[in-house]
């Protein structure tokens, strides 16, 4: 191993993979945001409700 390998850092990714879940149902989608904007908020369609519904960010799954 060469010297300057261990001098380089991991290099993390610009987007991470988080869990959204309805406020109204508990339907849970994925979804991709970048990694230093806000916690996520949207308005999508709920099929366990047939209407539209707030999802909310919940947990990170990953860096993508």
């Amino acid at each position: 191993m060469r010297l300057t390998n261990v001098l380089f850092k991991k290099v993390k990714s610009k987007r991470i993979m988080v869990v959204l879940e309805s406020v109204v149902s508990g339907h849970k989608f994925n979804a991709f945001r970048e990694r230093l904007a806000e916690k996520l908020e949207v308005i999508r369609f709920d099929p366990y409700i047939q209407q539209d519904s707030l999802y909310r960010e919940r947990k990170r799954i990953r860096s993508a």
